[in-house]
């Protein structure tokens, strides 16, 4: 148990330690984490966590420890994407969290995906944001789509056999996501589609795509959905993008040129697509910002082993109160990222009327937060912190984009304000 885990800790940090040298990449993988553990002792307690989720995270942390840990820092050098095990974790109920049932989901619950997430997050980042994306779009499928569409695309999501993106974002409109100016012209029983998507997970790739398109007026009344096939005449891909981070999922522009999509792949009725898209990601966000507390918890372990071990000045660095401090801190933060995540959660799933707020909060905080903790954990390596074959700067790397998506961390504050407004904060 977690707890027994922490007693352990602590005998060990009373016995004398030798100076290692720098462990290799592979040893690490084995090594961090098992020794320290930032999972937070009394988690099913302090959280009220039910024992099905108790369970539901015990099986993401095993999956995180032997089929993401072990290889996260291969499949970010080689930019490979794991598809055979995103495919596992399918297995495992993992690729149709909160959809029903019937349509092979997991029918579980924000909160109950928000602990699944941190703990697969804490084996690889770029995994579990891409499985998490992949997610939220089954979830708009199976909220808003037709039964026709249920039946057709659902069943062969879950399972990730169908792999999907989400497509929102244009070149020349991010944050401001109404003035999006990719067009769907009815013509008869289709939709033809003209214009481009950027910075698409899974672009190139993914089977399936979610788009938002304009059907209508100027402004979100006049956004449309649609369910996209690839291989669909007039659909393409530009070149992979060269990231910082993320590297073990694709990502590309996605165009349109006179792409025609049957109306039955039309998500929804005409001019719901931005009501669509932003209950895609209320969720989204708690998600991004579950991802972000379980790097940062990686990150933290990983610091608490390095400092134990180096020594300067003839003791472990960890016999430091500056290096106690700023583990402590490091920890205080990493607490109030995971309890802000899961009370977001929690209000999703009560269908709270702040919710919205909520999830804004959430993903402003933790992302930010949780990036903060994984460089204070990268600074506590010095030197080693900096070379790849320490896993804290891919960490820092795959955490950095999480205040950019999924709304940046300014269009947060502007939700947060405008919910404060409405008298929902």
């Amino acid at each position: 148990t977690a707890e027994e885990r922490d007693e352990d800790d602590e005998e060990e940090e009373t016995q004398p330690r030798a100076t290692p040298p720098p462990p290799a990449a592979a040893a690490l993988g084995a090594r961090t984490g098992r020794q320290y553990s930032s999972a937070g002792a009394g988690d099913a307690v302090a959280f009220g966590l039910t024992e099905d989720q108790v369970e539901f995270k015990a099986m993401a942390d095993d999956f995180a420890a032997n089929e993401l840990m072990p290889f996260a820092a291969k499949w970010d050098e080689e930019k490979h994407f794991p598809i055979d095990v995103l495919r596992k974790a399918a297995g495992l109920g993992f690729g149709g969290i909160y959809c029903r049932e019937q349509h092979g989901g997991t029918g579980l619950g924000r909160l109950d995906a928000a602990v699944i997430f941190e703990a697969l997050a804490y084996g690889d980042i770029s995994f579990t944001t891409y499985l998490t994306i992949h997610n939220m779009n089954a979830f708009i499928i199976d909220r808003f789509g037709s039964d026709e569409l249920r039946r057709e695309y659902l069943p062969r999501m879950t399972c990730m056999d169908l792999l999907s993106s989400y497509c929102l974002t244009e070149p020349n409109s991010g944050s401001d996501a109404a003035s999006l100016s990719t067009t769907a012209r009815r013509d008869g029983d289709d939709y033809v589609l003209n214009g481009a998507k950027a910075f698409i997970s899974g672009g190139g790739v993914s089977d399936v795509y979610v788009v938002m398109a304009r059907t209508g007026e100027a402004g979100p009344k006049g956004i449309s959905c649609f369910l996209v096939e690839k291989g669909t005449p007039g659909l393409s891909f530009g070149k992979q993008e060269v990231k910082m981070g993320w590297n073990s999922q694709p990502t590309s522009t996605v165009s349109f040129d006179d792409m025609r999509v049957p109306a039955s792949h039309r998500i929804g009725e005409e001019g719901v697509g931005f009501k669509i898209a932003m209950a895609g990601l209320d969720g989204g966000r708690i998600n991004i910002a579950t991802c972000s507390v379980g790097g940062a918890r990686f990150a933290l372990d990983a610091a608490r082993e390095y400092t134990s071990t180096r020594k300067q000045f003839g003791r472990a660095l960890a016999q430091f109160q500056n290096t106690q401090f700023k583990l402590a801190d490091m920890a205080t933060s990493l607490s109030a990222s995971r309890l802000m995540v899961r009370r977001a959660a929690s209000a999703l799933d009560a269908k709270a009327p702040f919710a919205t707020a909520e999830a804004a909060m959430a993903k402003r905080f933790a992302t930010d937060t949780c990036y903060d903790v994984a460089n204070c954990a990268l600074q506590l390596h010095g030197g080693y912190g900096y070379l790849r074959e320490y896993p804290i700067e891919r960490v820092l790397r795959d955490l950095r984009v999480h205040s950019i998506l999924e709304g940046t961390n300014e269009i947060m504050r502007v939700i947060i304000a405008r919910e404060m407004d409405r008298g929902t904060v």
